[in-house]
């Protein structure tokens, strides 16, 4: 654990940081391919296996599987393909088959089935009509970088503000949202822009963080501090900062690609010589939306230079920007790889709208976003 609550001395690298995922999944029905309540069923099954590591979430056709934090990429690997096969094998038991997209791609039945668990009864009380929106059920996958003080988690969610929307790009899921192609490669930030705090983390000290935090609760704008959902947050109940940018992803790889290029850019950024430039929340949310519309083919601020260029030069990029860094963790040479595979082969939105190219249903984008999910649970073998 580290516990220091200062900078590193200048001589030193920052310490190693442990990192851990959690990834959001919808239920679907093996012929109908629509979201289906079985969430209850599900984590009851893989919590068998996972223990704690299998959560509900907020809808009733949702459900999470949570890593253990880890020291190297190998170790992340086999987790994710630990969860996604416990969670896959209980789903299949109940029925229904475990799907990774940041929103619905067929039209659910509404209204939607909340969790019956207190916190997320009165949580859909508080969001009234949002809970039951079009497209609400939204899955995301958050990376936890740690471990951090409170201190330190703010003043690394402040200098990576500029990178989160690359990340975002790279990692968009959600082209299509019950039933329509809505024009994007990531619609779940649309929908998701509906609840509060949703959004880019403002740049907060301790203090400040707190007193926002009081503020929030006090004003009745969230139901608790749990209910935060800034792209980056420091977790409330662990030692981390909380990555949230991501939809969940078929693809264990890019999930991967997520986690590792994250602790990289982390470790970079934790060391006080590296200069950032900042970013104003209005370029800022513009790079958010020029992210979730085009995906890979978007065109960001360089968070080095602040000049437009391509999402396919700017990821090669960060990978050689963080190159020190992987070094340490022995993980540049597949954060190459699995760049070099990501740019050759698309992105999640795009494998989706390929397999509506090859089979003109939407149905079979829910077939391949089923197969995609279970095949990266198949092998936990490292890289």
């Amino acid at each position: 654990m580290n516990t220091s609550t200062g900078p590193p001395p200048p001589d030193r690298p920052p310490p190693l940081l442990r990192f851990g995922v959690e990834e959001e999944f919808l239920l679907t029905g093996p012929r109908s391919r629509v979201t289906v309540p079985a969430a209850e069923a599900v984590v009851a099954d893989a919590a068998r296996a996972l223990g704690p590591r299998a959560q509900h979430e907020f809808l009733a056709t949702q459900v999470e599987g949570c890593t253990r934090p880890v020291a190297t990429a190998a170790e992340l690997r086999a987790e994710l393909a630990d969860a996604r096969g416990a969670l896959l094998s209980a789903a299949e038991r109940a029925g229904c088959r475990l799907t990774a997209t940041g929103t619905p791609v067929l039209p659910s039945r509404h209204p939607l089935t909340v969790t019956p668990k207190p916190r997320y009864l009165r949580l859909a009380d508080r969001v009234d009509g949002v809970a039951d929106q079009v497209g609400a059920e939204l899955c995301g996958c958050h990376v936890h970088l740690g471990d951090l003080t409170l201190r330190q988690a703010l003043a690394l969610s402040a200098r990576m503000r500029g990178w989160l929307p690359l990340f975002q790009a790279f990692c968009a899921n959600s082209p299509f949202c019950e039933g329509i192609d809505r024009g994007t490669a990531s619609v779940r930030p649309e929908r998701y822009a509906r609840w509060p705090t949703f959004g880019p983390a403002p740049v907060l000290d301790e203090p400040g963080y707190r007193t926002a935090l009081d503020r929030l609760v006090a004003d009745g704008v969230i139901l608790d501090r749990r209910m935060l959902y800034w792209y980056a947050r420091p977790s409330e109940h662990l030692p981390t900062l909380e990555v949230r940018i991501a939809d969940s992803c078929a693809e264990s790889d890019t999930v991967l690609l997520l986690a590792v290029l994250l602790r990289a850019l982390a470790h970079t950024l934790l060391d006080p010589r590296v200069r950032v430039r900042p970013l104003p929340d209005g370029p800022l949310r513009l790079a958010h939306r020029r992210a979730a519309s085009a995906g890979l083919d978007a065109r960001l601020p360089d968070p080095l230079t602040g000049a437009l260029r391509p999402v396919r030069r700017l990821l090669p990029d960060l990978v050689e920007f963080t190159a020190p860094a992987l070094l340490r963790t022995r993980e540049l040479g597949l954060a190459r790889q699995l760049t070099t595979r990501l740019l050759t082969t698309g992105g999640g939105a795009d494998h989706q709208r390929a397999a509506l190219a090859r089979h003109g249903r939407l149905a079979a984008v829910v077939d391949d976003l089923t197969h995609r999910t279970a095949a990266a649970a198949a092998t936990a073998a490292p890289y």
